[in-house]
């Protein structure tokens, strides 16, 4: 049956980021440390992007037609990978548990169980990379973004202000089956599920594509076409704020963690693997996407394609820039340092 898609009128770069794309084997489809646990957690939450300050603002107007078009020939069935806390493998005490029934599908599950209001968890991979995040009394999902490997994992309880004592920590070795499937699945950064807004939408923006890329270009035009830069948001974001990928659609306005969190999310319920990535952009801090394609492997960071090459392009910017201001600031990719990978 066919359904309307969004058409936008503008000039727009076909923007990439990447990941899975391939069959899983067995979890799904294709598929310098902080001196405190509040030290990475400072940063990443600054996500104000003050590079966006001296963009200038684009005309964000749109013009959308609602056109009858053909069902292309790549399925648009949404797939969304359940995680899932079996309590096969579990290690932790009477404040925390860690769930490790499923670390050959890239992810594991934690919670605590005490009644400290805050709570960070440490998890530093096989390259050294120390990750923060909060902790909460219900499981959540974390990716071991270091690939296979050993993993430290550390809980802390705060005693006050910056000050945290150990509750609970273990050393594990990892295996996953398929390099993928961390990149599929939702996590605490990249949460969604079935009944997302953001699974429809993409759903429907998928549905005239014949192929991966298509996917990909058609939900970056829809963003940075409907979706703007919460300049006031940027400025009052706290620390250890976590997106919600629904609230981008429904607020129509978002910084750049928002954008990325709810584009990967999008991409990987249409079964394309794709990294959220914190790092800096210039001077900085600030995320993207990287995103998967068979026909041409990891896409790092986003993009734009003139039908020959590839360029580096973040979507936030290019929701709140000129094309010039873009291509002043991006210039050759050596702009991008990634620090972090969701």
């Amino acid at each position: 049956m066919q359904q309307k898609y969004k058409q936008h009128n503008k000039i727009v770069y076909a923007f990439f980021l990447i990941l899975l794309l391939l069959t899983l084997s067995g979890c799904g489809s294709k598929s310098s440390p902080p001196e405190t646990p509040d030290a990475m957690n400072s940063s990443a939450s600054n996500t104000d992007d003050t590079a966006h300050a001296a963009a200038s603002s684009s005309d964000n107007s749109q013009t959308v037609s609602d056109t009858e078009v053909s069902q292309g020939k790549r399925d648009n069935t949404p797939n969304c990978l359940v995680p899932s806390a079996d309590g096969i493998t579990v290690e932790g005490n009477e404040l925390a548990a860690i769930d490790l029934s499923h670390i050959d599908c890239g992810y594991f599950m934690a919670q605590y169980l005490g009644t400290n209001n805050k709570v960070k968890m440490q998890v530093t991979g096989p390259n050294g990379i120390t990750y923060t995040y909060n902790l909460g009394s219900t499981f959540e999902v974390f990716p071991f973004a270091a690939g296979s490997g050993s993993y430290d994992i550390g809980i802390h309880e705060n005693i006050s202000g910056t000050q945290y004592a150990t509750i609970f920590n273990t050393s594990i070795d990892v295996t996953i089956t398929d390099e993928f499937s961390p990149y599929l699945y939702p996590n605490q950064y990249v949460n969604f599920n079935e009944n997302s807004q953001v699974v429809a939408l993409a759903q429907d923006l998928a549905y005239p594509a014949d192929d991966d890329l298509t996917v990909v270009t058609n939900v970056y035009n829809y963003l940075i076409s409907n979706i703007t830069y919460d300049y006031d948001k940027a400025s009052t974001v706290e620390t250890g704020y976590i997106p919600v990928v629904d609230e981008l659609l429904t607020k129509q306005k978002g910084i750049c963690f928002d954008f990325a969190s709810a584009m990967a999310a999008m991409l990987r319920s249409q079964r394309i693997p794709t990294r959220l990535e914190i790092g800096y952009a210039g001077e900085a801090y600030h995320a993207w996407i990287s995103t998967y394609l068979d026909e041409k492997g990891w896409v790092n960071g986003i993009i734009e394609f003139d039908g020959q090459s590839w360029k580096l392009m973040d979507p936030t910017f290019a929701a709140s820039s000129t094309e010039d201001d873009l291509k002043d600031f991006i210039g050759d990719g050596t702009n991008y340092v990634t620090k972090y990978i969701y």
